[in-house]
């Protein structure tokens, strides 16, 4: 009955601090909801021609063998695989957080015997469980919680990720293969010219001048082509890696022209941004820290432990806690008096990581528009100047047929017609280059426009 008293007497002290432990935890300014507000300011996106709805990164490209090496990485790519474990150690400990809500159970066995006695036997059970008075341990699950949300939001974000760049790379190799092949027409062409100028030559047409030029410009292409090869086997190197491949010789195969990559839609800003992983994980930061800030500040406050015991002795090990047992019941009352400003210091950086993981949100906030508005704004820039080019390479083709003409009834200069060559094949060059930038920046904005991979 005294214990009995005592708990009720504790509960009651605890109760009366209520209304005062309400004034312990300043009021605070509500960071998430001030979040919500700086994603609503964002304005709407410009209108794009041609944009098609999408839902994953998968759709804008149709080629079966990239879904297949997509799946590949997300399976076995090292680096993600490390995410991975890190939300699988984040439920761990989530777990963990959930069981101190919980009542504990501890029991214990001994036996003794002492010289010219007959053995003794003792057994025991204690049950244990803190009365979560102010909702602290409810609030450090919730955060635990929201740690979980913030991890699983990361590892989205590293899965798209790994499916942007193996994209981007897989395009890539289709690049490197054009350059190689345009690299070789222009040595081919260059070769040829050699040729015909050592021809002339040699029939005293010639001078030996436009030679040297000539075989210097085809060592040059060599060079070039050289280079260019090079960049295929470092790419290839570079997706094994992605891959998660170790040793092997094969390389990976790819089509001979790019395959077409559809322009994504940027929706309204609130609907894009809600999609994006990496704002999804800052928020949840925010949540976290704030119900963290609430724990730290209500460790301030009276908390309330209860115990139950049940113990017995007995000559037989198997006859403890069967015959006789002595039960014990203990209310506890605790509240923190004096620790140099411990606690309350520990509030105050709860608070101000609270604000800190407001910042890293309005950052990634900030991050977000901008790699949104700079794959719209290249988008309209690329194309522009695709077409462009794509003009400038027709009047240099026709260019070039009258100077090859020209040369051959000898009215211009070797060095004209090296340099009209030049000028077309590095067109030819810069075309495909502008059209590999403006398939690689779709994905660049599909995954800035927060769209996820199915695989």
């Amino acid at each position: 009955m005294r214990s009995k008293l005592f708990i009720q007497q504790g509960i009651a002290f605890g109760l009366a601090a209520l209304v005062c432990g309400c004034a312990v935890g300043p009021t605070r300014p509500d960071l998430a909801a001030q979040a919500v507000r700086d994603t609503d300011q964002v304005p709407a996106w410009s209108p794009q021609p041609d944009a098609v709805p999408s839902a994953y990164l998968d759709d804008l490209i149709q080629a079966p063998e990239l879904d297949a090496l997509v799946k590949e990485a997300l399976a076995a790519n090292p680096s993600l695989q490390q995410t991975l474990t890190t939300l699988r150690i984040t439920r761990a400990q989530r777990r963990q957080t959930e069981a101190a809500r919980l009542p504990s159970v501890e029991g214990s066995a001994s036996g003794s015997r002492e010289q010219f006695g007959d053995p003794a036997y003792r057994s025991s059970v204690t049950v244990s469980w803190e009365v979560d008075l102010w909702g602290k341990l409810s609030e450090n699950d919730q955060a635990a919680e929201k740690d979980v949300e913030e991890q699983q939001a990361l590892y989205r974000s590293a899965r798209d990720a790994l499916a942007a760049d193996l994209m981007e790379n897989w395009l890539g190799l289709i690049a490197d293969r054009h350059a190689i092949e345009i690299e070789q027409r222009r040595l081919a062409t260059l070769e040829q010219n050699a040729d015909f100028i050592l021809q002339r030559y040699r029939n005293g047409l010639g001078r030996l001048e436009d030679l040297d030029s000539a075989r210097s410009s085809t060592a040059s292409s060599r060079a070039s082509l050289a280079r260019y090869r090079e960049s295929l086997a470092q790419r290839q190197r570079a997706l094994k890696v992605l891959l998660g491949r170790v040793g092997g010789t094969e390389t990976i195969d790819f089509p001979a022209d790019y395959p077409q990559v559809l322009p994504p839609l940027a929706a309204l800003p609130d609907q894009t941004l809600q999609r994006r992983p990496d704002l999804q994980a800052a928020y949840a930061a925010i949540q976290a820290a704030d119900l963290r800030t609430s724990v730290a500040y209500k460790d301030l406050l009276p908390s309330i432990s209860l115990q139950a015991a049940l113990s017995d002795a007995a000559a037989k090990p198997s006859a403890t806690l069967l015959q006789d047992p002595l039960w014990a019941l203990l209310g506890q009352l605790t509240a923190p008096l004096y620790r140099g400003g411990q606690l309350r210091a520990a509030a105050e950086i709860a608070k101000l990581q609270t604000a800190q993981a407001y910042q890293a949100y309005r950052e990634t906030l900030l991050t977000a528009v901008q790699e949104v508005e700079d794959a719209l704004g290249q988008e309209r820039t690329l194309a522009e100047r695709q077409t462009h080019v794509e003009a400038a390479l027709t009047a240099a083709r026709n260019n070039l047929a009258q100077y090859e003409r020209s040369y051959r009834a000898g009215l211009v200069d070797i060095l004209d017609l090296l340099s009209v060559q030049q000028q077309t094949y590095d067109l030819e060059a810069q075309l495909d280059n502008l059209r590999y930038e403006r398939l690689t920046n779709r994905i660049v904005l599909g995954l800035a426009l927060g769209l996820g991979t199915r695989a």
